[in-house]
């Protein structure tokens, strides 16, 4: 399964990185999520409030083809690399100041990154890394910050 990626594009720009999944650390969250992105989904990403250099895309409800919370903790950090991704399951009334469900893809494009949110420090599951133009998505990224929302596609290379 090594040979299995992910791309990222920013729609509007067709700025593409490519994602080499953490298939020996993060098995169970790699397979959930290939599954899930059978077909590939175009979400609206926006920028972290407290974790930094980070985007965050949620999952729509029509790729949920799995059980968030059978999915066990897997190389969890709250001090990403650049390049990473991970994987956040917020369950409804998991935050006494958000009572919202929301299933998260983030990407960290530059160093200073944590997940650390309202709540204090939140470790996640890291699930791959971008390999390929980290430096092109990181400018789409920080574009974000000034321009606001940008449709971003995630789906598997073909």
């Amino acid at each position: 399964m090594p040979d299995r990626k992910l791309y990222l594009k920013f729609v509007d720009s067709d700025v593409t990185g490519i994602i080499t999944l953490y298939w020996d650390n993060a098995p169970e969250t790699c397979k959930a999520l290939w599954g899930a992105l059978e077909k590939p989904i175009r979400w609206p990403a926006t920028h972290a409030m407290f974790s930094g250099p980070e985007i965050m895309m949620g999952l729509p409800e029509e790729n949920r083809n799995f059980d968030p919370t059978k999915l066990p903790p897997e190389n969890q950090t709250v001090l990403p690399d650049p390049g990473e991704l991970l994987w956040f399951y917020q369950p409804k009334n998991f935050f006494k100041i958000d009572p919202t469900e929301f299933w998260e893809i983030g990407l960290f494009y530059a160093a200073g990154g944590r997940t650390f949110g309202p709540t204090g420090w939140i470790p996640c599951t890291y699930f791959g890394r971008m390999t390929e133009n980290l430096d092109g998505i990181a400018a789409q990224c920080r574009l974000i910050r000034t321009e606001g929302a940008k449709v971003v596609e995630i789906g598997r290379l073909s």
